[in-house]
């Protein structure tokens, strides 16, 4: 199973937060990729920087034979063509895409610094109701690689 997050909180040139979503969902499912299944989209309130508009994240569940590299390269692509910069750490984004977990697979960061590293699954879902929310959502099998909990422990851990 690979889960990608998806979130959201300013308008881009595919117009809302939704819109975008949705666009976004529609290009990921092309060449290769299958999707599965889509959480109901939540709006939440924002992560880290708290001055900025609320967000809607969701996750969605797909399919692919792309290699966890190559993956993530297309998830950077789309949300560059939805407008995504990279400038504020936790800032307020037209689309976000994470890839947080893909067929159970553990994938350490190297300590070269070059570039930007793939860690799988992705470091923070223990701690963010609104991915665990939309994964128990679309994968209430799912269970964290390396913690074995399923989203719905990990949901009732947090209160």
């Amino acid at each position: 199973m690979i889960l990608v997050g998806i979130g959201a909180n300013v308008p881009g040139p595919w117009g809302s937060p939704s819109q975008t979503i949705e666009r976004a969902l529609a290009m990921l499912g092309r060449d290769g990729v299958q999707l599965i299944a889509v959480s109901p989209l939540i709006t939440t309130a924002p992560f880290g920087r708290l001055n900025q508009p609320d967000f809607v994240n969701g996750v969605a569940r797909i399919e692919t034979h792309l290699p966890p590299a190559a993956l993530m390269r297309r998830l950077h692509a789309i949300e560059r063509e939805a407008g995504r910069r990279r400038a504020v750490r936790w800032g307020p984004r037209t689309l976000d895409l994470d890839l947080l977990d893909y067929h159970g697979l553990v994938h350490h960061a190297d300590r070269s610094g070059a570039g930007r590293t793939l860690i799988l699954p992705h470091p923070e879902i223990a701690e963010r109701r609104f991915v665990l929310e939309p994964i128990a959502a679309v994968a209430p099998e799912w269970r964290h690689p390396v913690s074995r909990q399923s989203a719905a422990e990990m949901l009732r851990r947090l209160g």
